[in-house]
């Protein structure tokens, strides 16, 4: 695979030794089970994977060599080049402007830019409309352009599935950056829908089954299809793609649900003149994550700490599967942590919490631990490095890493 330059700081001093190891091991990636750091009153369980994907190393490395190729240039991001906000704030101190925001709201006036700013495309991608628009204005929208090879893929699946007249059924968060350019792209060639989960999907069922009508297809699925969709004719063949962060799991389940539909309205012979298998969508990086994140749920923890950006959609995913077995605290960095008192994200309500006493009376503790795809080992290797502080007779750190690799 492919190295990236990225800032050193970012990089973990033990946590890549780690990786490279149990890499070294497992090459085929085959064990999901947890790396298992005992420091005596404190052990943690670290994820198998977990950390910067393909696509956000790759982000870094061509945002960071546009910045430093050009000195005298204005350079603009679209957006959040990936949602953390320690990478976004270094950006911003290299002289970085954000134009939008991650829901679209713009923060500079495009009226603004010149024909020789530089303007990055973030790992996201963007819609055709802003494509478009920077073309117009003498700016190549394509020469700093960092999106994920991934989210390409996806479009390109969207493509192929509009050439053979398919509906394309994208499993995304309308809000979100790449869906929003995923639906930009799969809109062109072909009648296009969002939904947002499982429960969008058994709705979407009932007017393929003509059991809704129009009026409740234009309410429920308001701005999230193509103009001019007509559930009656454009609900006949789909494939489902997706906004690459999703739950694997949840993406999978829906496609299930919906191709039982369509052989229950045609029956099973004729399934692949109604049904397309799009199961190649699926982002490697994101499957990798959650598969190790259930390994983490196979322990005896006391509790999890995620790492990543609270607007993360791919972090706030491992958030959901760690809730469904250990109390669990969603944090950003090892700032959040004071003492015995951890402030933390709610992913429910939208808000920080502080808990006080989080580490519990007894030994050792068991903490599962893990990271988003956006999220530097750097962050996770200095919450480690703060819990060891705050706990009594711990072992050598180097001593233990020994250990693991």
């Amino acid at each position: 695979m492919k190295k990236f330059e990225i800032p050193n700081y970012y990089r973990s001093s033990f946590i890549t030794k780690i990786k490279n190891s149990r890499k070294t091991d497992d090459p085929r990636k085959r064990d999901f089970k947890p790396t298992v750091l005992d420091f005596g009153s404190i052990k943690f369980y670290l994820a198998r994977h977990f950390g910067f994907c393909y696509g956000v190393e790759n982000a870094i490395d061509i945002a960071y060599r546009t910045i430093e190729e050009n000195p005298d240039k204005r350079i603009f991001l679209l957006s959040e080049m990936i949602h953390n906000p320690g990478v976004n704030a270094d950006l911003e101190s290299m002289g970085v402007r954000f134009i939008m925001n991650t829901n679209g709201k713009l923060l500079i006036s495009w009226e603004d830019l010149k024909p020789d700013d530089i303007v990055i495309i973030p790992a996201f991608g963007t819609t055709l409309e802003i494509e478009k628009m920077l073309n117009e204005k003498g700016i190549d929208p394509y020469k700093f352009d960092t999106t994920c090879p991934f989210v390409e893929k996806v479009w390109n699946r969207s493509s192929s599935l509009g050439d053979e007249n398919f509906t394309v059924i994208i499993h995304g968060k309308s809000f979100h950056e790449e869906t929003r350019a995923t639906f930009s792209h799969s809109k062109e060639k072909s009648p296009s829908v969002i939904i947002k989960d499982i429960e969008e999907a058994e709705l979407l069922g009932d007017f393929i089954l003509g059991l809704r009508n129009a009026d409740d297809f234009k309410k429920m699925f308001e701005d999230r299809h193509s103009d001019g969709f007509d559930y009656e004719t454009d609900l006949k063949k789909i494939g489902v793609v997706n906004q690459t962060t999703m739950l694997a799991a949840e993406t999978q389940e829906i496609s299930d649900y919906l191709k039982n539909v369509m052989i229950k309205k045609y029956g099973e012979k004729t399934i692949n003149d109604h049904f397309a298998d799009t199961r190649d969508t699926l982002c490697y990086a994101t499957n990798d994550n959650q598969q190790a994140t259930y390994g983490l749920l196979e322990t005896d923890a006391d509790f999890a700490i995620v790492v990543g950006g609270y607007n993360s959609s791919n972090t706030g995913h491992i958030v959901e599967l760690c809730e469904k077995q250990f109390l669990t605290y969603f944090i950003s960095s090892q700032n959040n942590i004071v003492a015995n008192e951890i402030n933390h994200f709610d992913i429910r309500l939208k808000e920080e919490k502080t808990t006080t006493g989080f580490l519990p009376d007894k030994v050792p503790i068991n903490i599962a631990l893990t990271s988003g795809a956006s999220c530097p080992d750097a962050i996770v290797e200095e919450v480690i490095r703060k819990i060891i502080l705050l706990s009594k007779d711990v072992r050598d750190l180097d001593e233990v890493i020994a250990e693991v690799t």
